[in-house]
């Protein structure tokens, strides 16, 4: 088969022809049909982001693909079935506390990094070998645009933030970083499920115009002044009523500070949920005071990537339009233009823009 392999930090990556991986027991062989490019694949291949991968390595987050071969465990899935493949990897000898790696992109410790080792196969490549549970059917109107539906690998980030802060039909969410990419598609999912309320702060007045255009009277942008007092004050009289949780999906430049107005917006007995890049490039912690959260009951948690049941939920709701594909932006690449798409990923971050690699084009 062909693959796109990251040999080194700071080399482009290289298409080549690589022996097909072999699904044994406990796996599947998926033909990948497309893949979304996140915009900071270029500062993980770089290095710039210091992810813990070992290249060689063939890269990417998850995809779409159909069934190629099933291992003697399957018991529904079938070859030639058009499936998601859930990158988040779990080691199978440890219910409690598994360990984690996210196939082809960032493995959690030593024992995630044993995992990625065994499972060198991201879906940056004709053909991906995925473990059984990590395999999700579609429903057949998924084919008539496997690229749009890639957009699993986004959403479902936002999701696992959701559940993670159990938010509930009507309540009022703080989406921090909201005009990014992935703070974007948290905004639309939380609508999707019942938020009644999103509050969306930023500094990109463009972007937070895109919003309000898009999403109507339930979405409240704040434009953010830079000065910590003065933009969690503007953030929590946004609405009329309190806000109820809050989601940080931040990046990692993004200073502390923004992160700390954004959590203490939330009211009493409120949830904070982190599932940003805050502090992965050093700079000043988080710091919330202890007697904040103390004295209002405040929950803070937080979440990386998602559970397993997340997977059938976000494939629901686009299933059934609760969450609308129809207005993103999908660009489509080949396997030999992998690089033109890292970069113009780079280039086009924005909400609900989406830059797919196509292998099997």
């Amino acid at each position: 088969m062909r693959a796109a392999t990251l040999t080194a930090f700071g080399s482009p990556l290289v298409v080549h022809d690589v022996p097909d991986p072999e699904a044994g027991s406990g796996e599947v062989l998926v033909e990948v049909l497309a893949t979304c490019v996140p915009p900071y694949a270029a500062e993980v291949f770089s290095g710039e982001r210091r992810y813990p991968l070992e290249p060689p390595v063939v890269p990417g987050v998850g995809g779409i693909g159909r069934v190629v071969r099933v291992g003697p465990d399957a018991t529904k899935l079938a070859v030639g079935d058009l499936v998601w493949c859930d990158p988040t990897v779990r080691a199978r000898d440890d219910a409690l506390t598994p360990d984690i790696t996210l196939q082809g992109w960032s493995p959690r410790g030593e024992g995630g990094a044993k995992l990625a080792r065994h499972l060198p196969d991201g879906p940056f490549a004709e053909l991906m070998r995925v473990p059984t549970e990590n395999v999700y059917r579609l429903p057949a109107a998924a084919a008539a645009d496997p690229a749009r539906w890639s957009a699993l690998g986004v959403h479902t980030i936002a999701y696992g933030g959701l559940l993670a802060g159990r938010l509930e039909a009507g309540e009022t969410l703080l989406v921090s970083g909201a005009t990014g990419n992935l703070g974007s598609s948290a905004v639309a999912v939380a609508l999707a499920v019942g938020a009644g309320h999103v509050v969306v702060p930023g500094r990109n007045r463009a972007v937070l115009d895109l919003l309000a255009d898009r999403f109507g009277a339930r979405v409240s942008p704040v434009e953010l002044s830079g000065d910590e007092d003065t933009d969690r004050a503007t953030m929590a009289a946004a609405t009329d009523g309190p806000i109820d949780m809050v989601l940080d999906l931040l990046p990692p430049w993004a200073p502390s500070s923004v992160a700390r107005a954004a959590a203490m917006t939330v009211r009493e007995h409120g949830r904070v949920v982190l599932m940003g890049g805050v502090g992965m490039l050093g700079g000043a912690d988080l710091a919330l005071p202890y007697p904040w959260i103390m004295r209002n009951s405040v929950t803070v948690r937080g979440q990386w990537m998602y559970p397993r049941t997340a997977n059938a939920g976000m494939i629901r709701l686009i299933a059934t339009g609760a969450l609308d594909l129809a207005p993103e932006r999908v660009t489509r690449f080949d396997l030999d233009q992998v690089n033109d798409a890292v970069a113009y990923a780079a280039e086009h971050g924005g909400p609900f823009d989406r830059t797919v690699l196509m292998p099997t084009a």
